[in-house]
């Protein structure tokens, strides 16, 4: 895993092209389309090469305009929208094909010590022990993030709850650097957020009767992170209609601390 792990840094470090310009690789992982994740950790990567390591990233807010080739490179363009005493702002446009395929604001901010309160992280038992009582790890085959499911919420189909949890990390060493940290916590959130919305209807990722696209992501950052030890992710779908979903979630470590809280609305079309 460790080799898997390098690559996908490697994918996420991107290359300076020019001042506020950067090219980063691609990931085929097998979707009709570029996953929405790697997209989403390479504009935070270049939004962040561009100002100094004391100001990190607290939110990320971005659309997809068009679907991503994952057999093509992406050039990221970022403008330097703010620098200010105590926010600093980055709009990244990610193009494609001589068009843009997504955009999104990422704002940064030092630290600064203020009021603190958080919702307390739903009980579960520590992926070691599911892991000692024969929990099975899954991951994509060559692939460093791993995933704990938590197991389905009582109730078949339409009576099912649209909720799902599970344990989550990338398997292998990393460097402490807490802004590669947040871009791998960013390519994370993107999966089964959005499928959360599809738990009460009965139907499946990649079922043929389904187009399912992101339209949106939304990522805030509250606390440093390790991304390689397990993190529980805590998702709901409290609307769905239209042919969209929604769905949000939230990021807690093992010490029960909310690292971090994510939103996305997506399209959930089902097709004759």
């Amino acid at each position: 895993m460790t080799q898997a792990l390098d690559a996908l840094v490697a994918l996420l470090g991107l290359e300076m092209i020019e001042e506020n310009l950067f090219r980063g690789h691609s990931q085929d992982l097998g979707f009709p389309q570029l996953f929405g994740g790697q997209v989403l950790g390479q504009a935070l990567s270049a939004a962040s090469q561009t100002l100094t390591p004391e100001r990190r990233v607290h939110s990320l807010h971005g659309y997809f305009l068009r679907p991503g080739d994952a057999k093509r490179p992406v050039v990221y363009q970022v403008d330097s929208v703010r620098d200010g005493g105590s926010f600093t702002t980055r709009r990244v446009t990610a193009i494609q094909k001589g068009k843009p395929i997504f955009f999104c604001s990422a704002s940064f901010h030092g630290k600064e010590e203020g009021f603190h309160h958080q919702l307390a992280m739903p009980g579960q038992d520590d992926p070691d022990t599911l892991i000692a009582n024969g929990a099975e790890v899954q991951s994509f085959e060559g692939h460093p993030i791993e995933f704990l499911h938590l197991g389905n919420e009582p109730g078949n189909g339409s009576d099912r709850p649209p909720r799902k949890r599970l344990w989550f990390r990338l398997s292998g060493p990393l460097p402490d650097d807490p802004a590669l940290h947040r871009y791998l916590l960013a390519y994370s959130s993107d999966f089964n957020l959005l499928t959360t919305s599809l738990v009460p209807h009965d139907i499946q990722f990649g079922d043929p009767k389904l187009q399912i696209a992101s339209l949106d992501h939304a990522l805030w950052f509250h606390h440093d992170v390790h991304v390689n030890d397990w993190l529980l992710y805590d998702m709901d779908s409290p609307w769905a209609g239209g042919a969209r979903g929604f769905a949000r979630g939230s990021i807690y470590d093992r010490q029960g601390r909310l690292v971090a809280s994510s939103a996305q609305e997506g399209l959930t079309r089902l097709r004759d």
